[in-house]
Order: structure tokens, then C-alpha cells, then sequence
């Protein structure tokens, strides 16, 4: 393909966050003015506002803001009842926190493997791991995809075990089994700032229709207290402060206009790209609408074209370098390389092009550019 030439020396960030901010300024800074002037920093009507506005957008009947995606894991966890000593089926393909969050509560993550269209958790796969210990699945919605729940569920009913989603990287995506976050018995999500919904620091939320599991969580994450000063459970201090339901509100409100542009900046990679010899473009599943979280390709040499692209000025990323179960983390689980082979051959050729949307066509063809000239196309 013969590309219309880019503007000599055009940097590209991996994500343009300022853009986003610049977007926002005009409606988040009086309202953090507003909040200094009152000193109403925990809590509060912010977070009231939001938590209601994002379980309408998700479609659940409840959404509890929490401190982070990683602690809003652990806690939708315990919610369904995970304890020490219970398994957790995790992908080998995910940020470490999908499988911290169960180590924290004293939980063995298990292990599997991905299909290797989409790098997805594998039903099948998931299906053979099930021992009389599995307590829950924790698919992930992993790049902006929704993990394929319409098979997930039938065997979770089988088992009679909990879904309990990691939608962290899929705020807006719908599978052919519903809206992300709004499928299983309970979903957590993250708010960090380069996610599609991204606050200004740590942020995450817990979204379900089950009004005990929401009571549940409510209690855990304020030290195990829905009254002030009565304590019925152990918990935790994981709330959501009012400076970032501010800067969500403001986003949220702009999420599906931002995702529409994120798959627009992917069919223009599809575009630019898709006739380039050693390089693998992402799929969408059948019946789904990603958001785009990341572009992830897949090449050889990936780390020297990962290196090429930064000399160029494009902003590249791998997620993730380490499948889970060949983590330092997770050594004493005495994994060994092959047992997860889509993971591990994935982990070894992924690499994340910039995305976001503020992304411009013609930082899309410099993207393009440079990577036709770093595979030596």
C-alpha cells in the first residue's frame, strides 16, 4: 500500500491523555474548586452521582466506587464468597492484578490458557481446570474485547461456581452475552488514568444487579461497615474519593463518543496495514463491539521493531511481556514454559501500537511508516 506521506519527524504518544484533560478542564476544575471550598473530599454527592450514572451506563442495578481496579477485584471476590484455601480460574494472558486479587484473600489462581484468534480465556480450557476447590472464573475483557461469557456461563451454572469479570480494559464493550461488566454474578473495573474511563489517579468500581453482593461490597471496602462505627465484617479501606468521581462524571459522559473514535482510529489501522507481510492485525469476535483499549499486532522480532518504533518517536507498549504463570510472582506454583503455549508464543510477538481517541489520521500513517520500515517492507 503507498501511504500519504506523514509530517517529517511526527511524534506519536502511546495515549495522548493532555488531550483528554484539555477536553474536561472547563467542567472538572470549578467542581474541584467546589469541592476545596466545602471540604467534602470522601464520599459525598461526586461519588453518589456516579456510582448512579455508571450502573445505568453498564446496565446493572448497582456500581460501588472503590479505590482501584486491583482492590476492586479482591472485593468483588470475597463478595461471592472466595476464601483461603479456594481456586480461581484465571487466563495466563492478563495484568498480574486479575490473579493478585485472589492471592490476596488467601486464593490459589489456576491457570489457563488463551485461543489464540483473540488471546481470550479458553472455555474448554477452563472447563478441565474445575476441581471440587474452584470456587469462581475470572474472565478478563482483555484489549477492549468481551470475553466470551456466552460459553463461560453454561459451565459456571454447571459448577455452580461465580463470574466474576475483570473489565477493566472494556468499559462500553458488549459481547453477544451483554455489556461487559453487567454479565456475571459481579464485575470489577478500573479507572486508571490510560484506561478507556480514566480518572486522575487510581480509581475503580465494583458494577452487579445482585443487591447482597452490592451490599456485600459496600460494606467490605469501608471497613466492613454500613453504619458508621458498627463493623459486622472485617474490611478494608477502599472507598472512592470525590477529586476523581468528578474528573469520571466528566468522562463518562464523553465514553461512547471517545469509543467511536477508538474504533474508527482501528479500522484505519485495518486500512493502513493490512496489507503487511509478518504482521498479525487484531480480530473482533463474532457478535461483539470492541472499544479498543489496545491495537495489538503480533510480529517477530518484536523487540526490535519495538525499539525501531521508539527511535522513531512512536510511543509503543507489550501487554504483557510475562505470561502469569512464568512470573517471578508465581514461581512457587512450579509452572514451566509449554504449558500454556498460545500465552506464552503471544507474550513473546505482541506489541501495542498507540491508541486513544484523540489519535489522528496522520499519527496513524507515521505509525504506519514506521513500522513498514522496521519490519523492512
Amino acid at each position: 500500500m503507498t501511504l500519504a506521506p506523514a509530517p517529517i519527524g511526527l511524534a506519536v504518544p502511546f495515549l495522548d491523555l493532555p488531550a483528554q484533560s484539555a477536553e474536561i478542564a472547563h467542567e472538572v476544575l470549578p467542581a474541584w474548586e467546589a469541592l476545596l471550598r466545602e471540604g467534602a473530599f470522601v464520599g459525598g454527592s461526586p461519588v453518589a452521582a456516579f456510582e448512579r450514572e455508571y450502573a445505568e451506563y453498564i446496565g446493572t442495578r448497582h456500581a460501588i466506587g472503590v479505590s482501584n481496579g486491583t482492590d476492586a477485584l479482591e472485593l468483588a471476590l470475597r463478595a461471592v464468597g472466595v476464601r483461603a484455601g479456594d481456586e480461581v480460574i484465571v487466563p495466563a494472558n492478563s495484568f498480574i492484578a486479575t490473579a493478585a486479587a485472589a492471592s490476596r484473600i488467601g486464593a490459589m489462581p489456576v491457570f489457563v490458557d488463551v485461543d489464540d484468534e483473540h488471546l481470550l480465556i479458553d472455555p474448554d480450557a477452563v472447563d478441565a481446570a474445575i476441581t471440587s476447590r474452584t470456587r469462581a472464573i475470572a474472565p478478563v475483557h482483555l484489549f477492549g474485547q468481551s470475553a466470551p461469557l456466552e460459553r463461560l456461563l453454561p459451565i459456571a451454572r454447571r459448577h455452580d461456581l461465580a463470574i466474576v469479570e475483570d473489565a477493566a480494559q472494556a468499559q462500553g464493550a458488549v459481547g453477544s452475552a451483554g455489556r461487559a461488566g453487567a454479565v456475571g454474578h459481579i464485575a470489577a473495573t478500573s479507572f486508571y488514568p490510560g484506561k478507556n474511563l480514566g480518572a486522575a489517579g487510581d480509581a475503580g468500581a465494583v458494577t452487579t444487579s445482585d443487591d447482597t453482593l452490592a451490599e456485600t461490597v459496600r460494606s467490605l471496602q469501608s471497613h466492613g461497615s454500613t453504619t458508621k462505627y458498627v463493623h459486622d465484617r472485617i474490611g478494608v479501606n477502599a472507598r472512592l474519593d470525590a477529586v476523581q468521581a468528578v474528573v469520571l462524571r466528566a468522562k463518562l459522559r464523553r465514553l461512547d463518543a471517545w469509543n467511536t473514535a477508538r474504533r474508527a482510529a482501528a479500522s484505519t489501522y485495518a486500512e493502513l496495514l493490512g496489507d503487511l507481510d509478518g504482521v498479525r492485525l487484531p480480530a473482533t469476535r463474532s457478535g461483539s463491539s470492541d472499544v479498543w483499549h489496545l491495537y495489538v499486532v503480533r510480529l517477530a522480532e518484536r523487540d526490535r521493531v519495538a525499539a525501531a518504533l521508539g527511535e522513531a518517536g512512536i510511543g509503543v507498549g507489550v501487554h504483557y511481556p510475562t505470561p502469569l504463570h512464568l512470573t517471578g510472582a508465581y514461581a512457587h506454583l512450579g509452572h514451566r514454559r509449554g504449558e500454556f503455549p498460545v500465552a506464552e508464543a503471544a507474550a513473546d510477538r505482541i506489541l501495542s501500537l498507540p491508541m486513544g481517541p484523540h489519535l489522528t489520521r496522520p499519527q496513524q500513517v507515521a505509525v504506519a511508516e514506521a513500522l513498514r520500515a522496521a519490519v523492512g517492507e
